[in-house]
């Protein structure tokens, strides 16, 4: 029972961290700051396993509080499977901070270095003085608007090319598959049995509303 009751805290943890995965809008900024911050709980669950268990209810429960290090074990072996897995796409926290807050990013310089470590293409001496002109625009500083409006609107390629051009790439990376699982559900919907008749052409054609309807294309 005791092993069933780690397991079921655990995965009531993984499941909330799945949640805020999934689901339309998400932009890979959001799901990097949910990954890191899983990761950081992870380091506090590796306490607290040892200790008051209060991250642990179902298993404190079961345990009345005594001390289960074998589960620190899978905790140092879930930790380090995060951080293998999510290794090889390190966006800075300049970058993360800059999509959504433009106007908090201070360290301009650290910004301007995170972006080239991704994108070679970039010129660091534009980005930092696009970076800099946009944080003294006082119209843009009012603007009302979601990020992705912000990004691909109010901050125009003629005024700032370079800053614009890297901001949008990081808004079109794919964070999950939630859009290509939307898609082939709508397809599956449209190109059922009693349509097999029906040529990839128009296929397209009737899944286009549906596109464009959740935000997927133009």
């Amino acid at each position: 029972m005791e092993v069933v009751a780690f397991l079921v805290d655990i995965t009531s943890h993984l499941n909330e961290l799945n949640l805020k995965l999934q689901g339309q809008g998400n932009t890979v900024c959001d799901l990097m700051a949910a990954v890191r911050s899983f990761e950081r709980r992870l380091e506090i669950f590796k306490s607290d396993i040892t200790g008051p268990h209060i991250h642990f209810p179902t298993l404190l429960q079961q345990t009345n509080g005594n001390h289960h290090r074998h589960h620190l074990s899978f905790l140092e072996k879930l930790a380090d499977n995060f951080r293998m897995r999510f290794e090889g796409f390190n966006v800075g926290r300049q970058v993360l901070l800059c999509i959504p807050s433009p106007f908090l990013v201070k360290n301009v310089e650290e910004f301007s270095k995170e972006i080239k470590s991704i994108f070679p293409w970039a010129s660091m001496a534009s980005l930092q003085t696009e970076l800099i002109g946009l944080h003294e625009n006082v119209a843009l500083q009012e603007v009302d608007c979601d990020t992705v409006t912000f990004w691909t609107k109010m901050v125009t390629a003629e005024n700032f090319p370079n800053l614009q051009k890297a901001d949008i790439c990081v808004l079109t990376m794919f964070g999950s598959t939630y859009r290509c699982e939307s898609t082939f559900s709508a397809m599956n919907a449209v190109k059922s049995s009693h349509r097999s008749s029906l040529t990839n052409e128009h296929l397209g054609q009737c899944l286009r509303p549906h596109l464009l309807c959740h935000g997927f294309g133009s």
